[in-house]
């Protein structure tokens, strides 16, 4: 019951200075106020705004309800502390993040979250045009091909031909930054070159974004385009 106490007391500051609501009185002296969404004989779901809270008939006391015009000015009101919060959400998801990079030989390497289920090490490369996937990573996704695939033929830095698929990603995720839809390759060989980590990271991804790297300091600078 610690997490129903701590919602009563916290709704109970928001609506002091609310339009008046439904109130629950409860029968352990506690009161609760939103609005009545659902009741019957055995329980009653109150909306407190961002969620609802189910109380059984027998721990309540009486209820005090608002009228049809009160009921709507709180909605209005809710809905715009939703907004609020939805412009602050997307604000912050907007602003610009510096991530850590991590430097090999001759690559700088980002971890990524793929299809916000499996992690892999992706190394930077503005000059490939997709994000390229090696065939183990592309099993960790339980990625199965057909017929039906678009075939590719990509061209490894030593000169080599091999067969790939065209795939889109439901998601890449960098931290709290992500892109959706993201076009792919996905090699159908393993491939036994370290340098290449889990696959490329190419502009399929960094064009969703306003982009930096900062090679000196080892910061991938990301910002999402509205």
């Amino acid at each position: 019951m610690l997490t129903r106490s701590i919602i009563l007391s916290l709704f109970y500051f928001i609506f002091v200075f609310c339009a008046r609501a439904d109130v629950l009185y409860l029968k352990n002296g506690r009161s609760i106020e939103g609005l009545v969404r659902r009741e019957d004989t055995r329980e009653i779901e109150l909306n407190i705004g961002f969620g609802t809270v189910m109380f059984p008939m027998e721990e309540i006391a009486s209820i005090s309800r608002s009228s049809d015009e009160e009921a709507q000015n709180i909605r209005q009101q809710w809905q715009a502390q939703k907004n609020k919060a939805e412009e602050e959400r997307a604000k912050k998801e907007r602003a610009p993040k510096g991530i850590d990079l991590h430097k090999g030989k001759n690559y700088l390497g980002v971890d990524v979250l793929l299809n916000n289920r499996v992690g892999a090490s992706l190394v930077i490369d503005t000059g490939a045009s997709l994000v390229v996937l090696l065939h183990k990573t592309a099993e960790k996704l339980g990625l199965v091909f057909g017929e039906r695939e678009k075939k590719l033929q990509m061209q490894l830095v030593d000169g080599r031909k091999i067969d790939a698929r065209y795939i889109i990603l439901d998601s890449i995720k960098i931290q709290d930054m992500e892109a959706r839809e993201v076009e792919a390759a996905v090699l159908l060989e393993d491939i036994d070159d370290p340098s290449l980590n889990d696959g490329l990271l190419g502009m399929s991804f960094f064009k969703k974004f306003n982009f930096k790297i900062d090679q000196k300091n080892k910061k991938l600078i990301l910002e999402k385009i509205e």
